[in-house]
């Protein structure tokens, strides 16, 4: 890298200090970045930015760059949380069961440090170039491949998601309708099959919301959704001194009922919350345990702390932002969220223990169907993930913009069209994906340590100039470890999955 640019890329950083600027300064200075293509300051990535972002004042295009925040700290703190809060939450009590308390913690603490330090690394690269768009760091760093590259991950990310929320719904829906109507057994009404109410959230409340112009409109329905999974997580936590261990099926329940009114004995029983005690080799908690099973641990926790392509957009929207302060933001968020992800893994686990189920949801319904706090939770679960859909897929959208049409100006029928085919395309992967599981092990092994570990630490040892770090510092060697190491898990991780398929194993996913 010649002195010249050098000198081009300092007089870029100290034009966009913390993204607050006077009138004069929001036109970028050229720089020979520019000239070799890099930059990409387009009519249409100034459209990507309007749609992306609202305008501050409605008069001049905003940039990433120039974009004047508004959000504060606590706001940023709760916003980001509920990025990182998913179903993934569902997902945790069956991992901890398929690895033990002790090594489940030390993987959720191991992937929550790395997911801090990731955040790092995007953070400083943001800083070097004054930007901040994903896919944007990876046309700086490798050209069009980069940009490629981050689109087609976030597309993928962003997909497991969206079907995971929906899965949710097409798996519950059903049961919470049927608890509601007091109908016991199968039954063949439409009202009642999963497929036909996927696709009616869908089309009556998803895509509504999803063809919105603007990503804040839908900020109101964030602090909602997230309160609702703190209502989830405090009934798991009192359940667990409700339900006795073994716990009997439903069925079983109600003809131990039958027969206690004629007279008949059982030592163990479970009536409206009252139970007898016997000893089962089956509820002891393990510290430690390795499976076949233990392959998807990697993978679920991978996915649920992804947070990264909403990171740098409220970076943007953060109020005097600094690199400091943002990573102030993700580390509360990350902790909360670890606490929560803890805590949910470990009641879960404790309640049903080698017996739950990779929905833990569903396993409770196999105790009761017609208990009136697992409706209201499956409920407020349901609203949850129903309502972050069209959040999620604003990103994806954007992504499959900057690839396909990089410089179009905002058009509503591309925009509808967009939403409308993603939306197909979910509910076809819910209506014929075999199990939850699958959904996390596959989209978790392969874009989620992409976009935590690998593009991160990437995109940093390219773009942070080696006059100021060079190829052999401290700081880009532990880069170059981080993407190694996320190359190591995403091929364990996947390695594992696919011995399971072949050896026929069918634990992973039975509950469905």
């Amino acid at each position: 890298m010649d002195s010249e640019e050098v000198a081009g890329q300092s007089e870029m950083v100290t034009i966009i200090p913390n993204g607050k600027h006077n009138e004069d300064l929001t036109v970028p200075v050229k720089t020979p970045l520019e000239d070799d293509g890099r930059y990409e300051d387009t009519e249409g990535n100034v459209a990507e930015s309007e749609e992306f972002l609202p305008h501050t004042d409605g008069k001049k295009p905003t940039r990433f760059t120039d974009f004047e925040g508004k959000t504060s700290f606590g706001m940023s703190v709760f916003n980001l949380g509920n990025a990182i809060m998913g179903s993934g939450i569902l997902g945790l009590a069956y991992a901890m069961a398929n690895t033990g308390i002790i090594l489940f913690l030390f993987l959720l603490t191991v992937v929550a440090v790395l997911s801090c330090y990731s955040i790092h690394l995007l953070l400083k690269s943001s800083g070097v170039v004054g930007i901040r768009a994903y896919e944007q760091l990876g046309y700086r760093a490798f050209g069009t491949p980069g940009k490629l590259a981050a689109g087609i991950a976030i597309t993928l990310q962003n997909i497991g998601a969206m079907s995971s929320y929906l899965y949710i719904v097409k798996y519950e829906f059903p049961l919470v309708i049927q608890a509601f109507l007091n109908i016991s057994g199968k039954s063949d009404e439409w009202y009642l099959n999963g497929n036909y109410l996927v696709v009616l959230v869908s089309v009556c409340v998803i895509l509504p919301l999803a063809l919105m112009k603007q990503l804040g409109y839908l900020g109101y329905t964030s602090g909602f959704s997230l309160s609702c999974m703190v209502f989830f997580l405090c009934v798991v936590i009192y359940k667990k001194f409700q339900i006795p261990c073994p716990f009997f099926e439903f069925s079983f329940n109600t003809t131990e009922s039958l027969n206690s009114s004629t007279g008949m004995e059982h030592s163990v029983g479970y009536q409206n919350g009252h139970t007898q005690v016997e000893a089962d080799p089956d509820c002891s908690p393990r510290m430690f345990t390795l499976n076949s099973q233990t392959a998807y641990t990697i993978p679920i926790l991978a996915f649920a702390f992804v947070c990264h392509p909403e990171v740098l957009p409220i970076y943007t929207e953060l109020r005097n932002p600094t690199k400091r302060k943002m990573q102030h933001v993700s580390n509360i968020s990350i902790a909360v969220m670890y606490t929560m992800y803890f805590l949910a893994a470990l009641f879960g686990y404790l309640t049903f223990y080698g017996k739950v189920e990779a929905e833990m949801l569903h396993t409770y319904s196999r105790i009761d169907p017609f208990d009136t706090l697992i409706l209201c939770v499956r409920l407020a679960v349901l609203t949850a993930v129903t309502l972050t859909v069209p959040i999620v897929l604003f990103p994806v959208r954007r992504a499959i913009q900057q690839m396909l049409f990089p410089n179009k100006v905002f058009n509503w029928l591309r925009h509808i069209a967009i939403a409308t085919c993603l939306l197909i395309l979910i509910n076809l992967l819910v209506i014929f994906a075999p199990n939850i599981l699958g959904i996390f092990g596959i989209i978790g092994a392969t874009s989620a340590p992409c976009l935590i570990f690998i593009f991160p630490a990437i995109f940093y040892i390219r773009i942070v100039p080696t006059e100021e770090e060079p190829m052999r510092s401290t700081p880009k060697i532990m880069a170059a470890c981080f993407a190694g190491l996320g190359v190591l898990f995403m091929i364990m991780s996947l390695s594992f999955i696919i011995i399971d398929w072949t050896t026929g194993s069918d634990n992973a996913g039975g509950g469905h």
